[in-house]
């Protein structure tokens, strides 16, 4: 695709230093792009590379003060790094937009319904009663159980697979080989020591506006719904056990796992490899360091945990300060105690 200086501005609402007309044709690094290619700056030790990018349109600051010339044609917008990522995204939205259509071979079930300007990949499985909203795109490989309503832009990227009866929003992002409403895992302990399986006969709910990594596996509930609430963005390989509650707009970054029926809060940030056990309740704001293990509520809003169990930020560094110093503190007791067995010696 071709853009001019002008319309990017347009899109990400910036202001033009140097000509409007300078076309590119795709995107690069600052400290790699080339003729033809648009930049950004929003970290400030990359500014070095601002004055030798080959790129001939580069997004910065609008506070940024050049210290000297550039060739490249200059847009100057509040947030460089928002304002990329905003016209990534309609890049991208532009690029899917051109795919319509139904390839073939797909297996279509006659009770489905479909919106306007879809797209079916091929070898997609579309079961019974599936309502499918305007511009869905489904790529290859995807499979739809019976009775699944999917939202209005929504994406569903290779290999995707979403089980019978559960619903997804609009505008939402499910990367390739996520699995959406399997089985939770609920099992009765027998007195022979075997296990019964307890029947999910519930559902998953993923409200509008939500991203799902590859990978990632959100199972059904027991009863009732495993809620995914609109906003949020889970990462890959991710794991969310039945009947939790994702809250609007966390996010959950990679291998982190939820246990069942745990009700996580809005605007909670969850670091790489977390865990959470069940039937806990994590407060609004929280944020959990990257391979914490938290197995008590955190009910305080906006409060920090980090470690194995995990408590919270402040308190845990100062133990693992103290941690470090055992040693020279272990020498220094031991240098006390000879300093009193020689005074009760001499007394």
């Amino acid at each position: 695709m071709r853009f001019t200086a002008g319309q990017v501005a347009a899109i990400i609402n910036g202001k033009i230093e140097g000509d409007a007309e300078q076309a590119v044709t795709s995107f690069g690094k600052i400290e790699e792009a080339r003729e033809g290619q648009l930049a950004f700056l929003a970290n400030p030790k990359y500014e070095d590379f601002l004055y030798t990018s080959g790129a001939s349109v580069i997004i910065i600051s609008n506070t940024l003060e050049l210290r000297q010339p550039i060739h490249a044609t200059i847009i100057r917008v509040a947030d460089p790094y928002s304002s990329f990522a905003a016209l990534l995204d309609k890049y991208q939205e532009l690029r899917t937009m051109q795919l319509t259509g139904i390839q073939q071979p797909v297996f279509m079930q006659p009770t489905v319904k479909l919106g306007e300007d879809v797209y079916l990949g091929a070898f997609v499985y579309v079961g019974e009663n599936v309502i499918i909203g305007n511009r869905v795109k489904i790529f290859p490989q995807a499979y739809i159980g019976d009775n699944v309503t999917i939202g209005d832009d929504t994406i569903l990227h290779p290999g995707v697979k979403i089980y019978h009866h559960c619903v997804v929003g609009k505008n939402v992002k499910i990367h390739a080989g996520a699995v959406i409403g399997s089985d939770g895992f609920g099992f009765a302990p027998q007195a022979d020591g075997t296990f019964l399986k307890v029947p999910q006969i519930g559902n998953v709910i993923i409200e509008d506006n939500v991203e799902i990594g590859a990978n990632a596996t959100i199972d059904r509930a027991t009863m009732g719904s495993t809620l995914i609430k609109s906003g949020a963005k889970l990462d890959n390989l991710i794991q969310v056990a039945h009947n939790v509650e994702v809250g609007n707009n966390t996010v959950i970054a990679a291998q982190a796992g939820v246990s069942g029926s745990t009700k996580i809060g809005n605007n909670v940030m969850i670091g790489g490899q977390a865990g959470i056990v069940g039937h806990l309740q994590i407060a609004d704001g929280t944020k959990i360091n990257a391979q914490s293990g938290v197995s008590k509520s955190i009910k305080t809003p906006n409060t920090a945990v980090t470690g194995s169990p995990a408590f919270e930020y402040t308190s845990a560094l100062r133990s693992q300060a103290l941690n470090r110093n055992l040693p020279e503190l272990e020498k220094r007791i031991s240098e006390l105690e000879q300093i009193i067995k020689s005074l009760r010696a001499s007394a």
